[in-house]
Protein backbone atom coordinates (compact mmCIF):
# COMPACT_ATOMS: atom_id res chain seq x y z
CA UNK A 1 0.00 0.00 0.00
CA UNK A 2 1.12 3.68 -0.96
CA UNK A 3 1.92 5.99 1.72
CA UNK A 4 -1.35 8.11 0.53
CA UNK A 5 -3.13 4.95 1.15
CA UNK A 6 -1.39 4.49 4.55
CA UNK A 7 -2.31 8.04 5.61
CA UNK A 8 -5.60 7.81 3.86
CA UNK A 9 -6.45 4.68 6.49
CA UNK A 10 -4.89 6.09 9.86
CA UNK A 11 -6.74 9.74 8.73
CA UNK A 12 -10.20 7.57 8.54
CA UNK A 13 -9.47 5.46 11.82
CA UNK A 14 -9.07 8.64 13.87
CA UNK A 15 -12.09 10.23 12.42
CA UNK A 16 -13.82 7.39 13.56
CA UNK A 17 -12.17 7.20 17.18
CA UNK A 18 -12.70 11.45 17.59
CA UNK A 19 -16.36 12.08 19.23
CA UNK A 20 -19.45 12.56 17.87
CA UNK A 21 -19.55 16.38 18.75
CA UNK A 22 -16.09 17.00 16.94
CA UNK A 23 -17.63 15.31 13.70
CA UNK A 24 -20.70 17.09 13.54
CA UNK A 25 -18.60 20.46 13.78
CA UNK A 26 -16.06 19.46 11.09
CA UNK A 27 -18.97 17.67 8.87
CA UNK A 28 -21.05 21.24 9.60
CA UNK A 29 -17.70 23.17 8.83
CA UNK A 30 -17.58 21.13 5.69
CA UNK A 31 -21.11 21.93 4.70
CA UNK A 32 -20.38 25.27 5.18
CA UNK A 33 -17.17 25.41 3.12
CA UNK A 34 -19.28 24.15 0.15
CA UNK A 35 -21.57 26.94 0.12
CA UNK A 36 -18.98 29.26 0.97
CA UNK A 37 -17.19 27.89 -2.47
CA UNK A 38 -20.63 27.93 -4.24
CA UNK A 39 -21.86 31.71 -3.21
CA UNK A 40 -17.89 33.20 -3.45
CA UNK A 41 -17.99 31.45 -6.80
CA UNK A 42 -21.29 32.66 -7.98
CA UNK A 43 -20.13 36.26 -6.68
CA UNK A 44 -17.35 36.77 -8.60
CA UNK A 45 -19.14 35.50 -11.63
CA UNK A 46 -21.90 38.34 -10.62
CA UNK A 47 -19.05 41.20 -10.05
CA UNK A 48 -17.32 40.12 -13.33
CA UNK A 49 -20.04 40.16 -15.33
CA UNK A 50 -21.34 43.95 -14.06
CA UNK A 51 -17.68 45.30 -14.26
CA UNK A 52 -18.08 44.27 -18.11
CA UNK A 53 -21.03 45.60 -18.82
CA UNK A 54 -19.96 48.94 -17.37
CA UNK A 55 -16.57 48.83 -19.12
CA UNK A 56 -18.33 48.08 -22.64
CA UNK A 57 -21.05 51.06 -21.75
CA UNK A 58 -18.33 53.84 -21.04
CA UNK A 59 -16.63 52.57 -24.35
CA UNK A 60 -20.28 53.01 -26.21
CA UNK A 61 -20.71 55.75 -24.15
CA UNK A 62 -17.39 57.87 -25.03
CA UNK A 63 -17.67 56.87 -28.72
CA UNK A 64 -21.02 58.08 -29.53
CA UNK A 65 -19.87 61.32 -27.67
CA UNK A 66 -17.49 61.67 -30.23
CA UNK A 67 -18.48 60.60 -33.41
CA UNK A 68 -19.92 63.85 -34.76
CA UNK A 69 -17.68 66.05 -34.13
CA UNK A 70 -14.86 63.46 -35.44
CA UNK A 71 -17.25 63.87 -38.59
CA UNK A 72 -17.29 67.46 -38.60
CA UNK A 73 -13.41 68.27 -37.31
CA UNK A 74 -11.31 65.34 -38.55
CA UNK A 75 -9.67 65.79 -35.51
CA UNK A 76 -8.18 63.05 -33.39
CA UNK A 77 -10.08 61.21 -30.89
CA UNK A 78 -10.15 62.35 -27.38
CA UNK A 79 -8.01 59.81 -24.77
CA UNK A 80 -9.66 58.78 -22.09
CA UNK A 81 -8.39 57.61 -19.33
CA UNK A 82 -5.74 54.91 -19.62
CA UNK A 83 -7.49 53.89 -22.79
CA UNK A 84 -6.01 53.63 -26.55
CA UNK A 85 -7.57 56.12 -28.61
CA UNK A 86 -7.33 56.46 -32.52
CA UNK A 87 -9.01 57.19 -35.67
CA UNK A 88 -8.03 55.02 -38.25
CA UNK A 89 -8.40 54.92 -42.40
CA UNK A 90 -9.41 51.93 -43.77
CA UNK A 91 -8.69 51.41 -47.76
CA UNK A 92 -8.49 48.14 -49.62
CA UNK A 93 -8.52 45.92 -46.46
CA UNK A 94 -6.06 47.89 -44.87
CA UNK A 95 -6.69 49.97 -41.76
CA UNK A 96 -3.59 52.84 -41.12
CA UNK A 97 -4.02 54.72 -37.99
CA UNK A 98 -4.16 58.63 -38.69
CA UNK A 99 -1.10 60.38 -37.18
CA UNK A 100 -1.33 61.94 -33.35
CA UNK A 101 -3.33 59.19 -32.28
CA UNK A 102 -2.15 56.98 -28.86
CA UNK A 103 -1.42 53.71 -30.10
CA UNK A 104 0.90 50.60 -28.68
CA UNK A 105 3.24 50.48 -30.01
CA UNK A 106 2.12 47.13 -32.41
CA UNK A 107 -1.28 48.29 -33.86
CA UNK A 108 -1.90 45.36 -35.74
CA UNK A 109 -4.43 43.61 -33.49
CA UNK A 110 -6.10 46.52 -33.41
CA UNK A 111 -5.76 47.39 -37.10
CA UNK A 112 -7.71 43.71 -38.12
CA UNK A 113 -10.52 45.08 -35.75
CA UNK A 114 -10.70 48.29 -37.57
CA UNK A 115 -10.93 46.36 -40.41
CA UNK A 116 -13.68 44.29 -39.80
CA UNK A 117 -15.71 47.51 -37.74
CA UNK A 118 -16.26 49.24 -41.45
CA UNK A 119 -19.99 47.12 -41.42
CA UNK A 120 -20.77 48.03 -38.32
CA UNK A 121 -19.95 48.80 -34.32
CA UNK A 122 -18.11 45.59 -32.27
CA UNK A 123 -16.95 44.03 -29.18
CA UNK A 124 -13.58 42.50 -28.74
CA UNK A 125 -11.24 41.46 -26.28
CA UNK A 126 -7.58 40.98 -26.84
CA UNK A 127 -4.32 40.48 -25.83
CA UNK A 128 -1.75 43.36 -26.75
CA UNK A 129 1.95 41.95 -26.38
CA UNK A 130 3.33 42.59 -22.87
CA UNK A 131 0.18 44.53 -22.44
CA UNK A 132 -1.79 42.25 -21.17
CA UNK A 133 -6.06 41.88 -22.18
CA UNK A 134 -7.61 44.98 -23.57
CA UNK A 135 -11.28 45.36 -24.37
CA UNK A 136 -11.54 47.08 -27.80
CA UNK A 137 -14.92 48.61 -29.28
CA UNK A 138 -14.95 49.95 -32.71
CA UNK A 139 -17.53 51.82 -34.47
CA UNK A 140 -17.40 53.52 -38.10
CA UNK A 141 -17.14 57.14 -38.33
CA UNK A 142 -17.81 57.59 -42.25
CA UNK A 143 -18.13 54.21 -44.40
CA UNK A 144 -18.24 54.26 -48.66
CA UNK A 145 -18.07 51.33 -50.89
CA UNK A 146 -15.96 48.58 -51.06
CA UNK A 147 -15.41 48.59 -47.05
CA UNK A 148 -13.63 51.90 -47.07
CA UNK A 149 -14.14 55.00 -44.52
CA UNK A 150 -13.08 56.07 -41.01
CA UNK A 151 -13.24 53.88 -37.88
CA UNK A 152 -12.92 55.19 -34.33
CA UNK A 153 -11.26 52.73 -32.30
CA UNK A 154 -10.90 52.62 -28.65
CA UNK A 155 -9.25 50.29 -26.00
CA UNK A 156 -9.34 49.67 -22.10
CA UNK A 157 -7.17 47.54 -20.22
CA UNK A 158 -9.18 44.86 -18.10
CA UNK A 159 -5.90 44.68 -15.81
CA UNK A 160 -8.02 47.47 -12.92
CA UNK A 161 -11.37 44.63 -13.75
CA UNK A 162 -9.08 42.04 -12.70
CA UNK A 163 -7.39 43.67 -10.02
CA UNK A 164 -10.74 44.01 -8.95
CA UNK A 165 -11.86 40.53 -9.01
CA UNK A 166 -8.54 39.51 -7.21
CA UNK A 167 -9.02 41.74 -4.15
CA UNK A 168 -13.17 40.41 -4.03
CA UNK A 169 -11.78 36.72 -4.08
CA UNK A 170 -9.03 37.96 -1.46
CA UNK A 171 -11.42 39.08 0.73
CA UNK A 172 -14.04 36.55 0.31
CA UNK A 173 -11.42 33.74 1.25
CA UNK A 174 -10.50 35.87 4.26
CA UNK A 175 -13.84 36.47 5.64
CA UNK A 176 -14.68 33.12 4.56
CA UNK A 177 -12.32 31.32 6.49
CA UNK A 178 -12.43 33.41 9.18
CA UNK A 179 -16.31 32.67 9.52
CA UNK A 180 -15.67 29.43 9.10
CA UNK A 181 -13.19 29.06 11.98
CA UNK A 182 -15.91 30.76 13.79
CA UNK A 183 -18.72 28.86 13.04
CA UNK A 184 -16.53 24.64 14.23
CA UNK A 185 -15.52 26.60 17.08
CA UNK A 186 -18.89 27.79 18.20
CA UNK A 187 -20.48 24.61 16.79
CA UNK A 188 -18.07 22.62 18.48
CA UNK A 189 -18.80 24.21 22.08
CA UNK A 190 -22.71 24.09 20.88
CA UNK A 191 -22.92 20.68 20.02
CA UNK A 192 -20.74 19.67 23.42
CA UNK A 193 -23.46 21.60 25.59
CA UNK A 194 -25.84 19.94 23.57
CA UNK A 195 -25.15 16.87 23.95
CA UNK A 196 -24.04 16.30 27.67
CA UNK A 197 -27.35 14.89 28.60
CA UNK A 198 -26.04 11.92 26.20
CA UNK A 199 -22.43 12.30 28.17
CA UNK A 200 -24.80 12.02 31.74
CA UNK A 201 -26.24 8.69 30.21
CA UNK A 202 -23.54 7.32 28.97
CA UNK A 203 -22.13 8.13 32.49
CA UNK A 204 -25.19 6.68 34.27
CA UNK A 205 -24.69 3.04 31.98
CA UNK A 206 -20.71 2.85 33.44
CA UNK A 207 -22.02 3.69 36.89
CA UNK A 208 -24.73 0.50 36.35
CA UNK A 209 -21.67 -1.74 34.96
CA UNK A 210 -19.68 -0.83 37.96
CA UNK A 211 -22.32 -2.64 40.43
CA UNK A 212 -22.51 -5.72 41.60
CA UNK A 213 -26.00 -7.15 40.15
CA UNK A 214 -25.45 -10.74 41.13
CA UNK A 215 -26.67 -10.34 44.71
CA UNK A 216 -29.48 -7.52 44.04
CA UNK A 217 -31.62 -6.72 41.44
CA UNK A 218 -32.46 -3.73 41.85
CA UNK A 219 -30.41 -1.08 39.38
CA UNK A 220 -28.67 2.25 41.59
CA UNK A 221 -29.40 4.88 39.24
CA UNK A 222 -31.46 6.22 36.60
CA UNK A 223 -30.51 8.96 33.57
CA UNK A 224 -31.72 12.20 34.74
CA UNK A 225 -31.50 15.91 34.12
CA UNK A 226 -33.19 18.09 31.61
CA UNK A 227 -32.56 19.82 28.53
CA UNK A 228 -31.16 18.70 24.92
CA UNK A 229 -34.68 18.98 23.02
CA UNK A 230 -37.28 16.55 22.45
CA UNK A 231 -35.14 14.00 20.77
CA UNK A 232 -33.13 13.78 23.85
CA UNK A 233 -35.62 13.65 26.23
CA UNK A 234 -37.17 10.89 24.19
CA UNK A 235 -33.99 9.05 24.18
CA UNK A 236 -33.45 9.89 28.30
CA UNK A 237 -37.22 8.60 28.56
CA UNK A 238 -36.45 5.31 26.36
CA UNK A 239 -33.03 4.86 28.34
CA UNK A 240 -35.05 4.56 31.76
CA UNK A 241 -37.98 2.78 30.61
CA UNK A 242 -35.26 0.40 29.09
CA UNK A 243 -33.46 0.07 32.52
CA UNK A 244 -37.28 -0.15 34.30
CA UNK A 245 -37.29 -3.46 32.38
CA UNK A 246 -34.29 -4.31 33.16
CA UNK A 247 -34.62 -4.03 36.31
CA UNK A 248 -37.97 -5.80 36.97
CA UNK A 249 -37.05 -8.59 34.00
CA UNK A 250 -33.97 -9.03 36.55
CA UNK A 251 -36.58 -9.22 39.81
CA UNK A 252 -38.11 -11.69 37.82
CA UNK A 253 -35.18 -13.45 37.42
CA UNK A 254 -33.90 -13.62 40.95
CA UNK A 255 -37.08 -14.76 41.77
CA UNK A 256 -37.44 -17.25 39.40
CA UNK A 257 -34.31 -18.33 40.83
CA UNK A 258 -34.99 -18.39 44.42
CA UNK A 259 -38.09 -20.86 43.24
CA UNK A 260 -36.06 -22.81 41.60
CA UNK A 261 -33.78 -23.40 44.77
CA UNK A 262 -36.42 -23.95 47.27
CA UNK A 263 -37.98 -26.46 44.42
CA UNK A 264 -35.13 -28.22 44.83
CA UNK A 265 -34.58 -28.07 48.27
CA UNK A 266 -38.04 -28.99 49.33
CA UNK A 267 -38.67 -31.74 46.67
CA UNK A 268 -34.75 -33.36 47.83
CA UNK A 269 -36.59 -32.95 51.52
CA UNK A 270 -39.69 -34.61 50.19
CA UNK A 271 -37.79 -37.51 48.54
CA UNK A 272 -35.15 -38.06 51.38
CA UNK A 273 -38.09 -38.99 53.88
CA UNK A 274 -39.60 -41.77 51.66
CA UNK A 275 -36.16 -42.69 50.54
CA UNK A 276 -35.49 -42.88 54.33
CA UNK A 277 -38.28 -44.59 55.34
CA UNK A 278 -37.94 -47.83 52.85
CA UNK A 279 -34.26 -47.72 53.86
CA UNK A 280 -35.54 -48.09 57.66
CA UNK A 281 -38.56 -50.68 56.62
CA UNK A 282 -35.40 -52.41 54.66
CA UNK A 283 -32.72 -53.01 57.30
CA UNK A 284 -35.80 -54.06 59.83
CA UNK A 285 -36.37 -56.31 57.15
CA UNK A 286 -33.04 -57.67 57.01
CA UNK A 287 -32.51 -57.89 61.00
CA UNK A 288 -36.04 -59.69 61.31
CA UNK A 289 -36.02 -61.96 58.55
CA UNK A 290 -36.19 -65.22 60.85
CA UNK A 291 -39.11 -63.45 62.86
CA UNK A 292 -42.70 -64.18 61.73
CA UNK A 293 -43.98 -64.16 58.48
CA UNK A 294 -46.89 -61.54 59.98
CA UNK A 295 -43.79 -59.06 61.00
CA UNK A 296 -42.29 -59.44 57.74
CA UNK A 297 -45.41 -58.96 55.85
CA UNK A 298 -45.89 -55.79 57.94
CA UNK A 299 -42.49 -54.64 56.73
CA UNK A 300 -42.90 -55.26 53.19
CA UNK A 301 -46.21 -53.60 53.16
CA UNK A 302 -44.66 -49.93 54.34
CA UNK A 303 -42.17 -50.41 52.42
CA UNK A 304 -44.51 -50.56 49.34
CA UNK A 305 -46.40 -47.70 50.89
CA UNK A 306 -43.72 -45.24 50.97
CA UNK A 307 -42.55 -46.36 47.27
CA UNK A 308 -46.02 -46.00 46.20
CA UNK A 309 -45.79 -42.30 48.06
CA UNK A 310 -42.39 -41.22 46.27
CA UNK A 311 -43.72 -42.70 43.05
CA UNK A 312 -46.64 -39.92 43.25
CA UNK A 313 -44.38 -37.45 43.99
CA UNK A 314 -41.70 -38.29 41.29
CA UNK A 315 -44.80 -38.15 39.11
CA UNK A 316 -46.19 -34.93 39.74
CA UNK A 317 -42.93 -33.35 39.84
CA UNK A 318 -41.67 -34.93 36.14
CA UNK A 319 -45.75 -33.60 35.01
CA UNK A 320 -44.69 -30.14 36.29
CA UNK A 321 -41.26 -30.21 34.59
CA UNK A 322 -43.19 -31.48 31.36
CA UNK A 323 -45.82 -28.81 31.30
CA UNK A 324 -43.11 -25.90 32.27
CA UNK A 325 -40.76 -27.06 29.09
CA UNK A 326 -43.51 -28.16 26.47
CA UNK A 327 -41.20 -30.36 25.01
CA UNK A 328 -41.87 -32.77 22.19
CA UNK A 329 -44.50 -34.77 24.34
CA UNK A 330 -47.33 -32.81 25.00
CA UNK A 331 -48.34 -33.75 28.55
CA UNK A 332 -52.23 -32.66 27.49
CA UNK A 333 -53.92 -34.27 24.27
CA UNK A 334 -57.21 -32.84 24.22
CA UNK A 335 -60.14 -34.06 22.78
CA UNK A 336 -63.70 -33.94 22.65
CA UNK A 337 -65.41 -34.68 25.96
CA UNK A 338 -68.46 -34.86 28.78
CA UNK A 339 -67.18 -33.33 31.28
CA UNK A 340 -70.46 -34.61 33.26
CA UNK A 341 -68.76 -37.93 33.01
CA UNK A 342 -65.25 -36.58 34.68
CA UNK A 343 -67.07 -35.68 37.49
CA UNK A 344 -69.12 -38.38 38.39
CA UNK A 345 -66.18 -40.72 38.38
CA UNK A 346 -63.98 -38.93 40.21
CA UNK A 347 -66.95 -38.46 43.15
CA UNK A 348 -67.51 -42.47 42.51
CA UNK A 349 -63.56 -42.50 43.85
CA UNK A 350 -63.77 -40.18 46.21
CA UNK A 351 -66.99 -41.56 48.44
CA UNK A 352 -65.56 -45.52 47.82
CA UNK A 353 -62.09 -44.17 48.85
CA UNK A 354 -62.66 -41.45 51.36
CA UNK A 355 -66.22 -42.45 53.37
CA UNK A 356 -65.34 -40.48 56.42
CA UNK A 357 -66.31 -37.02 54.24
CA UNK A 358 -69.85 -37.02 52.96
CA UNK A 359 -70.05 -35.66 49.31
CA UNK A 360 -72.71 -33.92 47.56
CA UNK A 361 -73.17 -33.56 43.84
CA UNK A 362 -74.43 -31.15 41.48
CA UNK A 363 -74.18 -31.97 37.83
CA UNK A 364 -76.37 -30.98 35.13
CA UNK A 365 -78.62 -33.41 33.06
CA UNK A 366 -77.26 -32.14 29.93
CA UNK A 367 -73.57 -33.11 29.05
CA UNK A 368 -71.10 -30.26 29.22
CA UNK A 369 -68.60 -30.74 26.30
CA UNK A 370 -65.23 -29.33 25.79
CA UNK A 371 -62.14 -30.12 23.94
CA UNK A 372 -59.66 -31.47 27.20
CA UNK A 373 -58.14 -34.18 28.26
CA UNK A 374 -59.82 -36.32 29.95
CA UNK A 375 -56.95 -38.14 32.01
CA UNK A 376 -55.57 -34.60 33.03
CA UNK A 377 -59.59 -33.23 34.10
CA UNK A 378 -59.81 -36.46 35.78
CA UNK A 379 -56.51 -35.39 38.07
CA UNK A 380 -57.71 -32.21 38.43
CA UNK A 381 -60.93 -32.74 40.23
CA UNK A 382 -59.12 -35.96 42.22
CA UNK A 383 -56.41 -33.17 43.09
CA UNK A 384 -58.91 -30.69 44.13
CA UNK A 385 -61.28 -33.35 46.31
CA UNK A 386 -58.17 -34.99 47.86
CA UNK A 387 -57.25 -31.72 48.45
CA UNK A 388 -60.57 -30.99 50.75
CA UNK A 389 -60.42 -34.14 52.51
CA UNK A 390 -56.59 -34.35 53.58
CA UNK A 391 -56.71 -30.84 55.24
CA UNK A 392 -60.00 -30.71 56.63
CA UNK A 393 -61.37 -33.34 59.78
CA UNK A 394 -63.08 -36.52 59.26
CA UNK A 395 -66.79 -36.01 58.99
CA UNK A 396 -66.20 -32.10 57.43
CA UNK A 397 -68.89 -32.08 54.20
CA UNK A 398 -67.60 -31.81 50.54
CA UNK A 399 -69.26 -30.37 47.64
CA UNK A 400 -68.64 -31.02 44.05
CA UNK A 401 -70.12 -28.56 41.42
CA UNK A 402 -70.24 -28.41 37.78
CA UNK A 403 -72.00 -25.80 36.19
CA UNK A 404 -72.06 -23.82 33.02
CA UNK A 405 -72.22 -19.54 32.87
CA UNK A 406 -70.63 -17.00 30.69
CA UNK A 407 -69.47 -19.23 27.86
CA UNK A 408 -67.41 -21.48 30.37
CA UNK A 409 -67.62 -24.84 32.49
CA UNK A 410 -66.90 -24.08 35.90
CA UNK A 411 -65.80 -27.31 38.29
CA UNK A 412 -66.06 -26.16 42.10
CA UNK A 413 -65.11 -27.78 44.95
CA UNK A 414 -65.90 -27.01 48.53
CA UNK A 415 -65.66 -28.28 52.02
CA UNK A 416 -66.70 -26.93 55.29
CA UNK A 417 -63.09 -27.25 56.74
CA UNK A 418 -61.27 -24.21 59.15
CA UNK A 419 -60.69 -22.23 56.22
CA UNK A 420 -57.73 -20.28 54.63
CA UNK A 421 -55.69 -16.85 55.37
CA UNK A 422 -55.55 -14.18 52.99
CA UNK A 423 -51.67 -14.44 53.50
CA UNK A 424 -51.82 -18.52 52.29
CA UNK A 425 -54.52 -17.75 49.45
CA UNK A 426 -51.72 -15.78 47.74
CA UNK A 427 -49.50 -18.57 47.81
CA UNK A 428 -51.93 -21.59 47.85
CA UNK A 429 -50.63 -22.66 44.25
CA UNK A 430 -47.01 -22.73 44.65
CA UNK A 431 -45.12 -25.59 44.40
CA UNK A 432 -44.83 -27.64 47.87
CA UNK A 433 -46.09 -24.66 50.18
CA UNK A 434 -48.35 -26.07 52.87
CA UNK A 435 -50.86 -24.54 54.89
CA UNK A 436 -50.73 -26.72 58.37
CA UNK A 437 -51.24 -23.89 60.79
CA UNK A 438 -54.73 -22.98 59.28
CA UNK A 439 -56.09 -26.44 57.90
CA UNK A 440 -55.42 -29.37 59.72
CA UNK A 441 -53.63 -31.94 57.77
CA UNK A 442 -55.22 -34.79 58.53
CA UNK A 443 -52.94 -37.31 56.14
CA UNK A 444 -49.31 -36.72 53.90
CA UNK A 445 -49.30 -34.32 51.56
CA UNK A 446 -46.37 -33.68 49.22
CA UNK A 447 -47.66 -29.94 48.35
CA UNK A 448 -47.75 -30.60 44.73
CA UNK A 449 -51.79 -30.90 44.59
CA UNK A 450 -53.03 -27.40 44.19
CA UNK A 451 -49.43 -26.78 41.94
CA UNK A 452 -50.53 -29.35 39.38
CA UNK A 453 -54.15 -28.23 39.06
CA UNK A 454 -52.96 -24.60 38.59
CA UNK A 455 -50.21 -25.84 35.75
CA UNK A 456 -53.06 -28.21 34.34
CA UNK A 457 -55.46 -25.78 34.55
CA UNK A 458 -53.49 -22.86 32.23
CA UNK A 459 -52.68 -25.44 30.21
CA UNK A 460 -56.24 -26.14 29.13
CA UNK A 461 -56.44 -22.46 29.08
CA UNK A 462 -58.36 -21.72 31.58
CA UNK A 463 -57.85 -20.25 35.44
CA UNK A 464 -57.99 -21.37 39.09
CA UNK A 465 -58.98 -19.46 41.92
CA UNK A 466 -59.54 -19.96 45.85
CA UNK A 467 -62.31 -18.16 48.31
CA UNK A 468 -61.84 -18.82 51.54
CA UNK A 469 -63.11 -17.86 55.16
CA UNK A 470 -63.47 -19.69 58.33
CA UNK A 471 -65.90 -22.39 57.73
CA UNK A 472 -65.93 -22.19 53.77
CA UNK A 473 -63.22 -22.81 51.21
CA UNK A 474 -64.58 -23.08 47.69
CA UNK A 475 -62.00 -23.57 44.53
CA UNK A 476 -63.53 -23.25 41.28
CA UNK A 477 -62.09 -23.77 37.79
CA UNK A 478 -62.81 -22.40 34.83
CA UNK A 479 -62.89 -24.03 31.43
CA UNK A 480 -63.62 -22.70 28.08
CA UNK A 481 -66.24 -23.87 25.95
CA UNK A 482 -66.27 -24.76 22.15
CA UNK A 483 -67.63 -21.71 20.28
CA UNK A 484 -70.83 -24.36 19.14
CA UNK A 485 -71.35 -25.60 22.72
CA UNK A 486 -71.25 -21.63 24.07
CA UNK A 487 -74.09 -20.95 21.10
CA UNK A 488 -76.26 -23.80 22.82
CA UNK A 489 -75.69 -22.48 26.11
CA UNK A 490 -76.27 -19.20 25.92
CA UNK A 491 -75.04 -16.07 27.47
Amino acid sequence: MSRAGRWARRWYRAWRASRLGTRLAFGLGALALVVFAIVGTLTVELMHDYLSRRLDEQLRSSQVAQVPHLRESKDNPEAVYSWYSAVFDVRQGNAVPQPGNTLPADVRPLAQIAVEATGGDLFRTITLPGQGPYRVRACPVETGQSGTGTVLLSAAPQSDLDNTLRQLMLIEVIAFLVALAILVIAGRLVLRRGLRPLSDMAGTAHDIASHDLTGTAQLPVRASGTGGGAEVEELRTAFNLMLSHIESSLAVRSEANDRLRRFVADASHELRTPLTSIRGYADLFRYAAANEPAEREAHLEKIRAETARMSVLVDDLLLLARLDAHDAEPPVRPRRMDLTEVAVAAADAFRAGRPEHPLAVSIPEDPVLLRADPVRLRQIVDNLLANAAVHTPAGTSVELAVTVSAGAALVSVADAGPGISAEDQERIFDRFYRVDNSRTRAGGGTGLGLSVVHSLVVEHGGEVSVASRPGRTVFTVRLPLPESTRARSGP
